[in-house]
């Protein structure tokens, strides 16, 4: 049983590399790919389009989740092997709601669902990317993202058992058992 969270910079090979990690712990079992990013504009678009080349003809069941993720448990099955990508644009559909309103508490949806789903399934990566560290002081409504989104990896990173960052497309270990890694990698 493996839970890995991966972190790192935008557009760095997170994703592809996530995929091989999924698909090395399925064991048979069934193979996810929870997709929660909803395009906004061509850039999004074409960003959906080179992931799902990505994963063409490796048996993923892509699962479009945008909003309330907690929902995948009812239709899959939690045996199986699942990749989250991305709390990113999670929090981005949690949060700027699709009427104009914003969820100012979305990381506490979030957070209750995402715990749910780490103690239900055996196997899962979860992806995110790091863009909170910079020293700028950004509008409130950004702040609250980037405040969000860090609460959230947090979370993930405390109840995942591998903790791994993409740096410039090299993997760099911050938790879990190095034998342990090494049989997932």
């Amino acid at each position: 049983m493996s839970k890995i969270f991966i972190s790192g910079g935008c557009k760095n090979g997170k994703s592809f590399y996530a995929q091989h990690l999924a698909k090395q712990q399925q064991n048979g079992s069934n193979l996810y790919y929870v997709a929660t990013m909803a395009a906004v504009d061509n850039e999004d678009n074409d960003r959906i389009i080179r992931h799902q080349a990505d994963r063409d003809g490796w048996g993923f069941t892509t699962i479009e989740q945008w909003r309330d993720i907690e929902s995948i448990l009812d239709t899959c099955d939690h045996d199986g092997s699942f990749l989250l990508d991305s709390l990113t644009a999670l929090l981005a559909n949690e949060m700027f709601l699709p009427d104009g309103n914003i969820c100012e508490n979305a990381a506490d949806k979030i957070s209750t669902g995402l715990t749910r789903i780490l103690n239900s399934v055996k196997h899962i990566v979860i992806v995110s990317d790091y863009i909170y560290s910079d020293a700028l002081i950004y509008d409130p409504l950004t702040e609250l993202y980037r405040k969000s989104l860090a609460s959230l990896d947090r979370l993930a990173a405390q109840l995942c058992d591998v903790v791994l960052e993409v740096v410039n497309t090299q993997v760099v270990m911050h938790k879990g058992e190095r034998d342990a890694f090494e049989k997932i990698r």
